[in-house]
C-alpha cells in the first residue's frame, strides 16, 4: 500500500524506545517526520540520525516531532539511541507493518545479491495527519536540511 501527498495517513501503533508505544494519532496538532532507515549502528544510519539529533531544537521550533523506523529490535534500538544520544524515539518494525504502510520495502542489491530491505525514506506528516511531503531513495548528506526547510514552510 502506498500513500499520496495530501492523503490522510492511517493511524498506527508500534513498539518504540522509551517503554511507550508510538501512536501516530497521539501526535495530532504537531507535524511528524517519520524516517525509515536500513539498520542501527551502520555508518549512513548513524549519520542520518545524528543530523536529525543535531537539528532537534529547530524541528521543535517548527512544531515537528521526529521518529525513526527500522526492522531492528527494541534492544538494538535502545542501545543505538543511547550511544548516539538521540532525543527522539525509534520504532521497532519487526513485522514490517509500518514499512508496508509506507511502501519502503524494496528489492536491493548488495555484493551482487538481491534482497528485500528498507529503502531510506522520509515522510513529513502535517498537524492534521495528512502526508505533506515524501523523500524516497534518500542520500544522507544535506537531507535533514531539506526536511527541516519543508517542516518550517509547512508550519508557516
Amino acid at each position: 500500500m502506498s500513500v499520496s501527498v495530501g492523503q490522510p495517513i492511517d493511524d498506527f501503533t508500534a513498539e518504540a524506545t522509551g517503554d511507550t508505544p508510538f501512536r501516530l494519532s497521539d501526535q495530532r496538532g504537531k507535524q511528524v517526520v517519520i524516517y525509515f532507515y536500513p539498520k542501527d549502528s551502520t555508518p549512513g544510519c548513524t549519520t542520518e540520525g545524528g543530523d536529525f539529533r543535531d537539528n532537534i531544537e529547530a524541528f521543535a521550533a517548527a512544531n515537528t516531532v521526529i521518529v525513526g523506523v527500522s526492522r531492528d529490535g527494541i534492544k538494538s534500538h535502545e542501545n543505538f539511541k543511547a550511544k548516539q544520544g538521540f532525543p527522539f524515539e525509534l520504532i521497532s518494525d519487526r513485522d514490517e507493518a509500518v514499512c508496508q504502510q509506507f511502501d519502503v520495502i524494496k528489492l536491493k542489491k548488495m555484493y551482487g545479491k538481491e534482497h528485500l530491505g528498507v529503502e531510506r525514506s522520509t515522510f513529513l506528516i502535517d498537524s492534521e495527519g495528512r502526508l505533506a511531503r515524501e523523500w524516497r531513495g534518500v542520500k544522507v548528506p544535506g537531507h535533514v536540511d531539506d526536511v527541516l526547510a519543508a517542516a518550517r514552510e509547512l508550519n508557516g
